[in-house]
């Protein structure tokens, strides 16, 4: 096994353990009940829910977005007790990659988690599992986007002040794939970080094998405005 491989097999074991230590803690001490069915908001299929995702995205590029046009104090009255999401998106903590505005959702309607370079760390699957098996999310988009600070600084290598660089272990394996090209290494890790998520957590795989959601990767290009999923 070469140094690429004992790197990425560490790093999915630290993945494990940082998930089975949070669900030991939740188990041990913090009330955390599982509903004997997810909320969802609606009765759709993962298919129809990545569906709805894209289809946004398409009002979004042609500039005929309506999630604005709904009274918004309607729906913060409705989602002030619960939120019924029917999708959460995996992206970047990049300002231009606003998850609900590209794919033309309001309030309420997709679970959003943001961190630099949208990589899958305990904390990222931990919130992702709740969203899946409590909320009832029928899809997670794993969303890269153009011209990626975070894939950017990984392929440099340079020195980083404090801790930006604790992001590059996770995006690595991607450069080490697509080596200096920045849209490769882009598109590259959307789709290792998704694989690692449909791996790392039995919450999610076991739902994933039922059918009951899909994991996808995906690229927003910041030019465009246009969505294109990977797999």
């Amino acid at each position: 096994m070469n140094n690429d491989e004992n790197q990425e097999l560490s790093r999915r074991q630290l993945l494990r353990t940082g998930i089975a230590a949070g669900a030991a803690v939740l188990a041990g001490g913090l009330e955390f009940a599982m509903p004997e069915t997810a909320q969802a908001q609606s009765k759709l299929t993962p298919d129809q829910a990545l569906a709805a995702l894209m289809e946004g995205n398409k009002r979004f590029t042609s500039g005929k977005l309506k999630s604005f046009d709904e009274d918004l104090a309607i729906i913060r009255e409705h989602t002030e007790e619960k939120q019924e999401p029917f999708a959460a998106v995996l992206s970047c903590a990049d300002s231009r990659v606003p998850a609900e505005i590209v794919f033309d959702q309001s309030i309420g309607h997709i679970f959003v988690c943001r961190v630099a370079g949208n990589i899958i760390t305990p904390e990222i699957v931990g919130s992702l599992e709740y969203g899946a098996a409590v909320l009832g999310t029928k899809v997670i988009l794993v969303l890269g986007h153009s011209a990626c600070g975070a894939v950017k600084a990984t392929i440099q290598g340079k020195e980083v002040p404090g801790q930006i660089s604790s992001l590059f272990p996770h995006i690595r394996p991607a450069v080490d794939q697509a080596s200096t090209n920045l849209d490769a290494a882009i598109r590259a890790n959307s789709k290792i970080q998704a694989t690692l998520l449909r791996e790392a957590s039995t919450v999610i795989s076991g739902m994933v094998k039922s059918g009951g959601l899909k994991v996808v990767p995906g690229f927003y290009d910041l030019g465009s405005g246009a969505v294109t999923l990977l797999e």
